[in-house]
């Protein structure tokens, strides 16, 4: 193979995907009421300040034409479609945890089976039980033997070979002194668990083991390269164990939208029959405030409440489906554009 390119990918998560802090953590980061809550306070300010501006003014058009009543029908078949799909959304999650008994005793054998595969690995008698616990272990697993592999070639004949490693064994042992403190104390439930396990660039990590190895076998001890396979088995589990606990994740995720938007469906859906109810006729409202139509706050104010169950929809599987994005393979496959040569001489 030729010679190293600058292709490495970086480690964390915000530098991979090329965007600004600001978008990245709106995405992902930020409170899901916050993204939910801004773009509904900014679309009800846009809506009062079209309504003030608006030469047709709507109590003229409410009493020649029925813009209101028409409003909040369609609101109101918008937000019962909307329970309709938390209901199947409800399903899609549940699904996943009914079955027969045998079908739950092989997963149970499967989790048991994997977790006793991770202990003999760490040599550790059993793997802590919290996702956040069992992450770290396992980051903390591939740093040491990081350190340890860049110990046995601290002294091998052949130069470049011990500088590629040397490198490649401190970025990694970096990187997963950086996971393991984000990792430390966080609870399973937020999305800081899953963020913290996301900076972690495993699947470059393997890949780039097994290209040290195939370039530098006859360059390396017998004890380095037992090292090095060690460490690449500890990788292997990672990618597993992080899709086990995404995929957790997006199941409480899926519950607590389901939950948010049935709560909030019940005022929206009182507001949206209100609104079809009581003002369709102009003289429900009058007067003005702040120098705008009181009937204008009104209507505004009654389409935004109508509106959460949307945003809150909006708001979550912005977040989900990012994450689903970013996550799309398993093991040593990028799926985002990088810097590296579109051809690759192997020898």
């Amino acid at each position: 193979m030729s010679a190293e390119r600058d292709g490495t990918p970086d480690d964390t998560l915000r530098e991979r995907a090329g965007t600004s802090r600001l978008k990245l953590w709106l995405l992902l980061d930020a409170d899901r009421r916050l993204v939910a809550g801004v773009p509904l306070v900014l679309l009800g300010a846009a809506l009062v300040v079209l309504g003030a501006v608006d030469p047709a003014p709507l109590r003229d058009a409410a009493g020649s034409k029925d813009p209101v009543e028409t409003l909040f029908q369609a609101l109101t078949t918008a937000i019962i479609t909307g329970v309709t799909l938390v209901v199947s959304l409800n399903q899609l999650v549940l699904s996943q945890e009914l079955g027969p008994l045998g079908d739950q005793r092989e997963r149970m054998e499967g989790t048991i089976d994997f977790r006793r595969d991770v202990a003999a690995t760490l040599d550790v008698p059993a793997t802590p039980p919290e996702p956040s616990a069992f992450l770290r272990s396992l980051v903390d697993g591939v740093g040491s033997r990081a350190r340890r592999l860049g110990d046995l070639v601290a002294d091998c004949d052949d130069e470049e070979a011990c500088d590629r490693v040397d490198r490649f064994t401190d970025s990694l042992a970096e990187n997963a002194d950086a996971v393991a403190d984000a990792l430390e104390s966080e609870q399973f439930g937020t999305f800081d668990v899953l963020s913290a396990a996301l900076n972690f660039n495993y699947s470059w990590k393997i890949y780039e083991a097994q290209r040290l190895r195939g370039e530098y076998e006859s360059a390396l001890s017998e004890e380095a390269l037992d090292a090095l396979d060690a460490l690449v088995e500890t990788l292997r589990f990672f990618g597993p164990a992080r899709e086990h606990v995404k995929t957790l994740y997006f199941q409480w995720e899926l519950v607590n939208l389901s939950r948010g938007i049935l709560l909030s469906a019940v005022p929206a859906l009182v507001v949206s029959i209100g609104g079809v109810l009581y003002l369709d006729n102009p003289a429900t409202v009058t007067g003005t405030f702040l120098g705008v139509d009181a009937l204008v706050w009104v209507v505004v104010a009654a389409a935004t409440v109508s509106l959460v169950p949307f945003m809150l929809l909006f708001a979550y599987v912005l977040r989900i489906a990012t994450v689903a994005k970013r996550t799309l393979s398993i093991g040593p496959f990028i799926l985002r554009p990088t810097d590296r040569e579109e051809s690759i001489d192997w020898e």
